[in-house]
């Protein structure tokens, strides 16, 4: 039995395509992998912390060895109960539409709250070594826009959504990384096209 990370990125709800499409994976999913466990994390319901002056010194305090404060202590273990989601989870599906070329805030801040020293990574005389290893993740990409064709937006310029997504998911080991891009979602998407490529993801991931 294995267990899956959604990370729903945009609080549209029942008007955005990203969801729309993660909810058609998550039903062909369910229905090939009956046994499995999802674990739904809204970042616009959770309450995810903030980096802040005790999260802060908690870091830095790891980092040097010395002990932590009680304040940072609990700040480091609202972190970590993030950031133990992640590291439970054999597969992370994640919905992210593009908001001003891109991601956004609270998924950043998502990230920023788990990826640290020995909470999603580590480093050693190797390097830096990612300790999602075991991982494998389908990020869902929505986009206002398309890029590289002929309405003036090359990706090389204007996508900071998907590199900075892969950079991260690098980052913090996980070995398998795969993209449904969604564009140009300010016109009429064909809405029964996108659904039936997300369900056929579902079936096989």
């Amino acid at each position: 039995m294995a267990r899956l990370l959604y990370i729903e990125g945009s609080p549209r709800k029942e008007r955005s395509i990203s969801i729309q499409a993660a909810k058609a994976f998550l039903d062909a999913y369910k229905t090939t992998h009956p046994n499995d466990t999802v674990d739904v994390m809204d970042i616009w319901r959770e309450d995810i912390p903030v980096i802040d002056e005790n999260a802060f010194g908690a870091k830095y305090a790891g980092l040097s060895g010395q002990a932590r404060t009680p304040a940072q202590e609990a700040a480091w273990n609202r972190l970590d109960s993030y950031a133990q989601r992640f590291r439970a989870a054999d597969k992370i599906l994640i919905g992210v539409p593009m908001w001003n070329f891109g991601i956004p805030y609270r998924l950043k801040q998502l990230i920023d709250a788990v990826s640290h020293k020995d909470l999603l990574f580590t480093f050693d005389e190797r390097g830096l070594n990612g300790l999602l290893t075991k991982s494998k993740a389908l990020v869902i990409y929505a986009r206002g826009v398309g890029f590289d064709g002929d309405d003036g937006f090359p990706s090389s310029l204007w996508d900071h959504q998907k590199p900075y997504m892969e950079t991260w998911l690098k980052f913090i080991g996980v070995p398998v990384v795969h993209s449904f891009i969604i564009e140009k979602t300010l016109f009429e998407e064909d809405q029964a096209k996108i659904t039936a490529h997300a369900a056929a993801l579902g079936q096989t991931f």
